[in-house]
C-alpha cells in the first residue's frame, strides 16, 4: 500500500529536481562554452526581455563574437587593469579585495564597493541575472569555481570581452569598437581600450561616446595602470594572447 506524500515532501522533490536540472544545464554550458562561442548571455536575454516588457521594441541586444587573436591586446590589458589586476594569479576570487570591500561597505552606506573578479563577472554575465542578492552571489561563486576549473584564463578573458556590456544594447568588445570608434576590435588603441574599460562599472550610466569628467579621469588612471602592469608584455608573459 503506497503512502501519501505530504505537500512539504512534494515541494522538496520539486526543488531538488529543479536544482539538479540547473546543475546539469549550467555544467553542460560550462563544458560547451569552453570550446564553442557564446551566442548570447543571460544578461543580454534579461535586457532584451525587459525592453520588450516595457514596450521598447526598438531595443536590440547586439554582440559579435570574436576570438582573442582578433582583439587588440590593449583591450584585454585595459579590463584587467580596471577590474581585476590579479586575474592571472587568482583561482577565481580575490580574497584581499573582498576583505577590503567588506570593510569599506561596513563604514559607508552611500556607496557600495564590489570586489568581483573577471571570472565572477563572466559567470554572472553568461549564466545569471543582473542585480545584487545573496542567492545570486552564491550561485555565482559555484559557477566561478566551475569555469576556473574547466576554462583557461585565456578562455575566461575571451568570453568576458565578448559578453561584457559597454552601453545600451552594446555587448562585447567588437560591437563596442564598431559602435563608438567605427573600427574592428583588433585595431583599438591603448586610449580607446582604456575608455571602453572606464565605463564598465556602470555602462548604462557612463557613456563611451559622451564621456563625463569622471570617465575621462578613470580612463587616464587605467592607462597608468596598464603601463605599470607592463604593457603588452604583461599579456604575453601570462599567455593571455
Amino acid at each position: 500500500m503506497s503512502q501519501r506524500r505530504s505537500p512539504a515532501g512534494w515541494l522538496r522533490r520539486i526543488l531538488l529536481r529543479a536544482v539538479l536540472l540547473l546543475a546539469v544545464v549550467w555544467g553542460g554550458g560550462i563544458l560547451l562554452f569552453s570550446v564553442v562561442p557564446v551566442p548570447f548571455s543571460a544578461v543580454m536575454v534579461e535586457r532584451q526581455l525587459g525592453a520588450w516588457l516595457s514596450g521598447d521594441f526598438g531595443y536590440v541586444a547586439h554582440s559579435d563574437w570574436v576570438f582573442i587573436d582578433e582583439i587588440s591586446p590593449w583591450m584585454g590589458l585595459a579590463v584587467i587593469a580596471a577590474e581585476d589586476q590579479k586575474f592571472p594569479e587568482h583561482w577565481g576570487f580575490d580574497v584581499a579585495a573582498i576583505e577590503k570591500a567588506l570593510a569599506h561597505n561596513e563604514r559607508s552606506d552611500s556607496r557600495i564597493r564590489g570586489a568581483s573578479t573577471l571570472s565572477q563577472q563572466t559567470a554572472k554575465n553568461v549564466f545569471l541575472w543582473d542585480g545584487r542578492s545573496w542567492l545570486r552571489k552564491g550561485l555565482e561563486a559555484g559557477l566561478t569555481v566551475g569555469i576556473e576549473t574547466v576554462w583557461s584564463k585565456r578562455r575566461i578573458l575571451t568570453v568576458y570581452l565578448n559578453v561584457a556590456e559597454f552601453g545600451n544594447g552594446v555587448f562585447g568588445v567588437e560591437a563596442a569598437a564598431q559602435r563608438y570608434f567605427h573600427k574592428p576590435a583588433s585595431r583599438l588603441t591603448m586610449s580607446e581600450a582604456a575608455l571602453l574599460a572606464a565605463v564598465l562599472p556602470n555602462p548604462l550610466r557612463f557613456r563611451a561616446d559622451a564621456p563625463s569628467g569622471y570617465v575621462r579621469s578613470r580612463q587616464a588612471w587605467i592607462m597608468r595602470q596598464m603601463g605599470q602592469l607592463g604593457g603588452e608584455g604583461f599579456m604575453a608573459s601570462h599567455r593571455l594572447r
